[in-house]
């Protein structure tokens, strides 16, 4: 073999290689755990997301969505992408109280109770969690709402004497504060191990969406939903920034163009849902009851109380987010 051939040769082993290479950058693949299961209104949102992504990308990223906890636990997903361990995830932002009083705003009782308020709430709030959430090496992409929560219970209810000592299932310090305040127990329970839990006896009791009480078949241990509309908490997605910035600039477009579509389909579609929920626990023989005044009165004053010690706790900026929402409700 003459040198022009030998050169020629050693180019194109070049080429081929710098082209093998491309094609393994070109295929990104990232892991999303999330906490809930496949069927929920949040996995399937994410689910689309995942799905945009990869055809806005030209299949350059791949999202791969492992749901129900079935990669990290909820309690673990944060600390997964702040690792390295996964690239993006899903967590209820107020799972994160004990890092931050922000996280906890949209778990205060009675403070947002509609659609229209929360998201209100959560447009005075954004721009404060996305900078919390970098500090960790996190780039907020979307949020969205989980339907009003109510009281799940065994027995019928007509004041908060009539859950002194229950156990009730907690999934963020707010909602254990709450509990606790009501004269109940709180005992944290992920929504995976929901059902579990209340089969075993563990928790009795329940306060959460109509959405988690469908998915976790709650009818099958407990006979009544109180329809409180205390709160709507959110769940947030976020990603490693690490992960973005490594990302071409088209490609990280396409992740922010699909998450912004995600935000406004998942509220749309929890707000639909939310009448179709309630409508599942009646057919499953639940009953689905307003609070008495009684019980509507002292679940207020507990409002009151939860929402002066958020702002003791969050400080200035937590007053300040706080005063932009209510100018504008």
């Amino acid at each position: 073999m003459n040198l022009k051939h030998r050169i020629l040769q050693a180019l194109g082993c070049s080429m081929l290689a710098l082209g093998v290479g491309g094609a393994a950058q070109a295929q990104t693949t990232w892991d999303m755990p999330t906490p809930y299961p496949a069927s929920n209104f949040h996995t399937e949102n994410i689910q689309q997301f995942a799905n945009e992504v990869a055809e806005a990308s030209g299949g350059k990223l791949k999202i791969t969505v492992h749901p129900n906890g079935s990669l990290f636990k909820a309690n673990e997903i944060k600390r997964a992408v702040q690792a390295g361990q996964a690239q993006i995830g899903e967590v209820l932002l107020s799972s994160l109280a004990n890092e931050d009083a922000l996280y906890a705003l949209d778990t205060v009782p009675f403070l947002a109770t509609s659609y229209a308020d929360s998201l209100k709430l959560w447009q005075a709030s954004r721009a404060a969690v996305e900078a919390r959430l970098a500090k960790n090496g996190l780039k907020l992409l979307y949020s969205v709402a989980w339907p009003p929560q109510g009281i799940y219970s065994k027995t019928a209810l007509s004041s908060m004497a009539d859950l002194k000592g229950v156990k009730i299932r907690s999934y963020s310090p707010t909602v254990a504060r709450m509990i606790e305040l009501m004269g109940a127990q709180p005992v944290t329970v992920q929504a995976a191990d929901l059902t579990q839990a209340l089969s075993t006896g563990v928790v009795s009791a329940n306060i959460t969406s109509s959405s988690t009480g469908y998915d976790s078949k709650s009818w099958e241990q407990l006979d009544y939903f109180f329809d409180v509309q205390a709160w709507l908490p959110k769940n947030v997605v976020f990603v490693s920034k690490k992960a973005f910035d490594a990302l071409d600039p088209a490609t990280q477009q396409a992740v922010s163009k699909a998450a912004a579509a995600a935000e406004e389909r998942g509220w749309k579609v929890s707000e639909e849902k939310t009448a179709w929920y309630v409508a599942q626990l009646k057919a499953n023989n639940m009953k689905v009851l307003p609070a008495s005044d009684a019980l509507q009165a002292e679940l207020l004053k507990v409002g009151e109380k939860m929402t002066a010690e958020w702002v003791e706790r969050a400080g200035a900026d937590g007053q300040k987010i706080l005063d932009a929402y209510r100018a504008a409700r």
